[in-house]
C-alpha cells in the first residue's frame, strides 16, 4: 500500500484564512501563510490554498499570497479558486504554486481539462468536485463554491474528469463539510473504485479515526482537512503516529 498523504486545507476569503460549516458560516482562521508554514513543519505532505469566493466573484486567486506562501514551504501545494484559462494557470505556477486546482469552470467546459493537461502535465491538474446528494438520493456536482446544483451525477464527472487528463480528484462531500461527522465513506469508496487516479477525500473529518476510515474502508489515497488542524484538535504529528499504529502508511520523513 502506498504512503496515504495528509492535506491541510487553507480556505481563503479576503486574503485570510476562514472555515464553515457545510460552506456557511464562516469564521477566521488565522493568516495563511503563517499556518502554511507551521503545517509543513508539523509533517504535512501537501497544501492546499482555496480561494472560495474567487469564482462567485469572477476573480482569480491573488498571485501575491502564492508568492508569500512559496517562499515558507518545502512541500507540495495546491492552489484553486477561479482558474478557468491556461494564462491564469501559468501564472499560478510561475508564482510558485505546484498544482491548481480546478471545479466550476471545468463543469461549464469540460474541454479546459484536457487544455491544462496538455499544457502543463496531468501531474499539476486536480479536479475538485463539491458533491452533494439530488431528490432522487444519488450524488451530483455543484458549481460556484456549492450554490448551484447540475445534473452530472459524481461518479460518471470523476471519471469523465480522469479521462481528460486530471491527475487527481479532490472530492468534497458537502453534506459533511465542517460537521465532524466523519468523510462520506460509500461516496468515496465509490469514486475510488471508478477512476484510475489518486482521490483526495475531503468533508467531515473530526476525529483521528475518520482519518482511518476514510483510508480503509473509502479507500482514498489522501484525506483533506481544516478546522480539526486550524483550532488545534489534532495535530499532525499524533495523526500521523496514530495512523501508523493503526497499520495505514504514511510518510514520516518530514
Amino acid at each position: 500500500m502506498l504512503a496515504k498523504r495528509i492535506i491541510p486545507c487553507l480556505d481563503i476569503k479576503d486574503g485570510q484564512t476562514v472555515k464553515g460549516i457545510q460552506f456557511e458560516q464562516l469564521r477566521f482562521a488565522g493568516d495563511p501563510v503563517v499556518l502554511a508554514e507551521l503545517y509543513a513543519k508539523q509533517g504535512a505532505d501537501e497544501l492546499v490554498l482555496l480561494d472560495i469566493t474567487a469564482t462567485v466573484e469572477a476573480r482569480n486567486t491573488f498571485a501575491d499570497l502564492i508568492l508569500r506562501t512559496a517562499k515558507v514551504l518545502d512541500i507540495p501545494f495546491t492552489v484553486g479558486g477561479g482558474i478557468d484559462s491556461i494564462a491564469a494557470v501559468e501564472a499560478l505556477l510561475r508564482a510558485g504554486a505546484d498544482k491548481v486546482s480546478i471545479n466550476s469552470a471545468a463543469l461549464k467546459r469540460p474541454e479546459l481539462i484536457d487544455e491544462l493537461a496538455q499544457a502543463f502535465g496531468n501531474q499539476c491538474i486536480v479536479v475538485a468536485i463539491d458533491a452533494n446528494i439530488g431528490s432522487d438520493g444519488d450524488w451530483y456536482a455543484y458549481l460556484n463554491g456549492g450554490r448551484i446544483a447540475t445534473d452530472r451525477k459524481v461518479i460518471n464527472w470523476a471519471i469523465e474528469a480522469a479521462e481528460r487528463g486530471a491527475g487527481e480528484i479532490l472530492l468534497t462531500s458537502m453534506a459533511q463539510d465542517g460537521t465532524k461527522d466523519g468523510f462520506a465513506l460509500e461516496l468515496t469508496r465509490a469514486v475510488s473504485e471508478a477512476i484510475t487516479i489518486p482521490l483526495i477525500a475531503s468533508g467531515g473529518a473530526g476525529t483521528m479515526h475518520h482519518f482511518a476510515d476514510v483510508f480503509v474502508q473509502g479507500g482514498a489515497d489522501a484525506a483533506l482537512a481544516a478546522s480539526v488542524f486550524h483550532f488545534g484538535e489534532i495535530s499532525i504529528p499524533a495523526l500521523k503516529q496514530y495512523l501508523t499504529e493503526q497499520g495505514i502508511p504514511v510518510r514520516q520523513d518530514q
